[in-house]
């Protein structure tokens, strides 16, 4: 997008009533935090689909092990 562009959104953000500037900005958070969340989920899914990742998971795993036998609550 040009500068020129998003100068032009600006000003006519600036004339909106600061109500109406609020909800605007509200909106757009929602919906950035949103598809944000949509990429985090597929990142991981991505990770835990990784062969490398689930052999880590398993070292780490095993490497812990030992503790189970600890008397403490896992949750």
């Amino acid at each position: 997008m040009s500068q020129s562009t998003l100068a032009q959104f600006e000003e006519r953000f600036r004339q909106l009533p600061i109500s109406e500037q609020k909800a605007l900005l509200d909106r757009l958070a929602r919906r950035v935090n949103a598809q944000s969340a949509g990429e985090d989920e597929d990142l991981i899914a991505q990770m835990a689909a990784d062969p490398d990742v689930q052999r880590e998971l398993r070292e780490i795993e095993q490497e812990f092990s030992s503790t189970d036998a600890d008397g403490l609550n896992h949750t």
